[in-house]
C-alpha cells in the first residue's frame, strides 16, 4: 500500500433511490426485476467477472480517479460478502442494524489495486455463489423480513436483494462502458 493519497473521491451518495426509479446510468430498473431472479443474475455476473479479471491490464486505472477493473472486482467480491452477511442477519434476527461498512476505506486498507486478479476472480465467484445460495434458500414467507442500515434506511430481504443487484449491475456498466 502506498502512502500517497488516492485521487478517487469517496462515494457518499445514498443509492437507495434505485429501488424507486431506474438508474439513468446503468439502466437497472428494480420495478421490472423480480427479487426471485437476483440469485441467477448474480451467478451470471460472477462468471462474467471471472472472464473480465483474466484480461491483460486489469490492474490499470483508465484514469487516476477511476478504479481499475481489478479494484472493481475486489469491491464486487466484498459487496457479495457484505450482502450475504446482511441477508443472513435479516433471516435470523428481528430488524437487525447492519454494521457500518466504508467501501472506500476497505479499498485503501486492503490495497485493492495490488491484489492478484486470479485470486480475486476465485474469491468473487465463491462469494457470489454463497450469496446466491442464500437468496435461493430464502423461504417465501421471509422475503418481507426487515433490516436497517446505520443511516436508518430500511430494507426487506426482497429490497436488499434488488439493491445488491443494482450495485453489481452498475459496476459492470462502470467497467464496460
Amino acid at each position: 500500500m502506498t502512502d500517497r493519497p488516492d485521487p478517487i473521491e469517496p462515494d457518499t451518495k445514498d443509492w437507495t433511490w434505485v429501488l424507486d426509479e431506474p438508474c439513468p446510468d446503468c439502466g437497472f430498473d428494480a420495478a421490472s426485476t423480480p427479487h426471485t431472479a437476483v440469485a441467477q443474475r448474480i451467478r451470471t455476473d460472477a462468471s462474467d467477472w471471472v472472464t473480465r479479471l483474466q484480461r491483460p491490464g486489469v490492474e490499470v486505472r483508465p484514469s487516476p480517479s477511476v478504479w481499475s477493473t481489478l479494484e472493481y472486482g475486489c469491491h464486487i467480491r466484498d459487496v457479495h460478502r457484505i450482502f450475504d452477511h446482511r441477508v443472513r442477519l435479516m433471516l435470523t434476527e428481528d430488524v437487525p442494524l447492519f454494521p457500518n461498512w466504508d467501501q472506500d476505506e476497505t479499498a485503501r486498507a486492503d490495497d485493492y489495486g495490488s491484489q492478484d486478479p486470479a485470486t480475486v476472480a476465485v474469491e468473487l465467484f465463491d462469494a457470489a455463489s454463497a450469496v446466491a445460495a442464500t437468496y435461493d434458500d430464502v423461504p417465501e414467507t421471509a422475503w418481507s423480513r426487515r433490516g436497517l442500515r446505520s443511516n436508518g434506511s430500511e430494507f426487506t430481504v426482497a429490497t436488499i436483494a434488488l439493491y445488491h443487484l443494482h450495485d453489481i449491475v452498475h459496476h459492470c456498466w462502470d467497467v464496460t462502458r
